[in-house]
């Protein structure tokens, strides 16, 4: 079962003549539970590929699937609430609230949802991440590497249909960009995660199930990896 359908995806800025193509009729399909890399040149459109599939920005034309619904059928306030539900979240800079501990950061969408936390899951997460004992810590307090992990966490709170990552190991060196690497497995196995990976790290790409290629706003390439 395809977990994410990409049809004829658009995404232009400006006005002729001055327009700038960033995406350019763009089409594929994700299935439950696949790990994805998509690669590209800086400037090449991956990054507003992300953005468009996890309803963060709205295409010029085209949809998006994301469990059989057009999310961009939902207005905006629907969309949001979706977005917090069905797709998890991992930037390069880690996006954390400065004011809130590691398990508040990590707990945030399930309380925004108004749902009780599930405190064995919880739990569970908090050890895979290997934050047991940082809980109670505020974001700088953490190393780069753990900052990350706890926006891991958070992205993995709510179960999500997807986790959408923007080079997640961007802003990290390479031992703890190999343990992101790892974790970001360990959540596509362990928990059967569809895991899309927006990377210039070739290590990363070399993990994944299939490897989408993207230059100039367009797909020149979609393999599968092995």
């Amino acid at each position: 079962m395809d977990i994410l359908k990409v049809e004829n995806l658009t995404k232009t800025y400006g006005k002729k003549p001055n327009e700038v193509i960033a995406l350019n009729d763009v089409s594929f399909s994700i299935p439950k539970g696949q790990f994805v890399a998509i690669v590209g040149a800086s400037g090449s459109g991956k990054s507003t590929l992300l953005h468009l599939m996890g309803g963060v920005d709205r295409p010029s034309k085209g949809k998006v699937w994301i469990e059989g619904s057009d999310i961009y059928q939902l207005n905006h306030d629907a969309l949001a609430i979706f977005r917090r539900r069905q797709v998890g979240l991992i930037y390069q800079f880690y996006n954390l609230i400065p004011i809130l501990t590691v398990k508040e950061n990590i707990t945030l969408p399930t309380r925004l949802d108004g749902k009780k936390v599930d405190e064995s899951y919880l739990k569970e997460l908090l050890y895979i991440l290997g934050l047991e004992d940082r809980i109670n810590h505020l974001p700088n307090e953490l190393s780069g590497g753990q900052q990350q992990r706890v926006s891991i966490g958070r992205a993995m709170m709510n179960r999500p249909a997807i986790i959408l990552a923007d080079e997640p190991t961007g802003n990290l060196d390479s031992k703890s960009s190999r343990e992101i690497i790892d974790l970001l497995k360990l959540s596509n196995q362990k928990y059967h995660q569809t895991l899309v990976v927006i990377t210039h790290d070739e290590n990363i790409a070399l993990e994944a199930d299939r490897i989408i290629t993207i230059q100039d706003g367009k797909i020149v390439k979609d393999e599968m990896n092995g």
